[in-house]
C-alpha cells in the first residue's frame, strides 16, 4: 500500500477506536430511569429545579421558555445531540463548566436508555 495512504488511515482508525460509540438504548428502561430525574425535571407543565426535558433532543441548550438557566448554559451554544447529552449526563460540570446541574448518570447503559427515552418525547 502507498505510504502516503497508510498514515492517514492509521490516524483515522486510532481516532475511531478512541471515540466511544453510543449504545442503542432501551426507551422503556429509560422511562423507569427518568423517574429519578422527575424530582427536578418535568415533561409537562413547569419544572421547579430544572427545565422541562420534553423535546430536549435537538433543542438548543438554555432555550426552554420560562426556566432560569445558568449563564454557562445560556451561553454554551450547545444543541442537545445524543452524544452531547451522553457527555453531559456522565459529568455535567466537566461537560459544561458553570452549569447548575449537579446530578450525573455514571452508568453508560443507563445513560443510553435515558437518552433513548428522551428521544421519544415531543416538544411541548
Amino acid at each position: 500500500m502507498n505510504q502516503r495512504l497508510i498514515r492517514p488511515l492509521l490516524i483515522a482508525a486510532a481516532l475511531a477506536a478512541a471515540t466511544p460509540a453510543l449504545a442503542a438504548g432501551d426507551a422503556a428502561k429509560g422511562k423507569a430511569i427518568f423517574s429519578r430525574c422527575s424530582g427536578c425535571h418535568a415533561l409537562t407543565g413547569k419544572s421547579v429545579a430544572g427545565p422541562s426535558l420534553a423535546g430536549v433532543v435537538g433543542r438548543k441548550a438554555g432555550a426552554d421558555a420560562g426556566f432560569h438557566y445558568s449563564k454557562a448554559m445560556k451561553a454554551s451554544g450547545t444543541v442537545w445531540t445524543e452524544a452531547k447529552l451522553d457527555a453531559f449526563l456522565a459529568a455535567p460540570a466537566k461537560a459544561l463548566p458553570g452549569t447548575s446541574m449537579f446530578v450525573s448518570v455514571p452508568n453508560p447503559t443507563e445513560r443510553a436508555d435515558l437518552i433513548a427515552y428522551l428521544k421519544t418525547l415531543p416538544a411541548r
